[in-house]
């Protein structure tokens, strides 16, 4: 976690959009009042592969009103290649997001393969990691974990 970086002040989102399972659209405003950890990847990124399942752990272990890990696919062809993607990788408590537009990647300014943001409650970027990142140690549940309580916190 030490390439995490955070925000001294959280930082606004442009409004952006991609699809749910099924078609539904999601926006960037649906995701505002929980602590949302929207990690940007494809199915042709290695270290995307190796990390899902830390993602996964993380979201069935935190996962619920307070939290959720967002799983944004960029791959071009359809949302099929995410959902198989998430299956191989035993992925199962992930929902297979998907980015019709193409737009997303630049539109979060993400440099790198895979790009995760730590998104607060209010819709505004905590921090982001650039790269892959080991998701099922105790440091990244512990970032996952002080955000979800500085949310909680604030919210009383």
């Amino acid at each position: 976690m030490t390439a995490f970086v955070v925000r001294p002040e959280p930082v606004t989102l442009p409004d952006f959009a991609f699809e749910a399972p099924g078609g539904a659209t999601v926006t960037s405003e649906d995701l505002k009042g929980k602590v949302v950890l929207l990690n940007v990847w494809a199915t042709w990124c290695v270290p995307c592969r190796e990390e899902m399942p830390q993602l996964n752990a993380l979201q069935s272990e935190l996962g619920g009103d307070g939290f959720e890990v967002v799983a944004l696919n960029i791959d071009k062809g359809g949302p099929e290649k995410a959902e198989t993607f998430l299956e191989e990788t035993g992925a199962t408590d992930l929902k297979a997001y998907y980015d019709p537009s193409g737009k997303l990647f630049s539109t979060l300014k993400a440099v790198g393969m895979p790009t995760t943001l730590l998104i607060g409650p209010e819709g505004k970027e905590m921090g982001r990691l650039v790269g892959p990142a080991n998701w099922a140690a105790p440091e990244a549940k512990a970032l996952i974990e002080a955000a979800i309580g500085a949310a909680q916190s604030g919210s009383k």
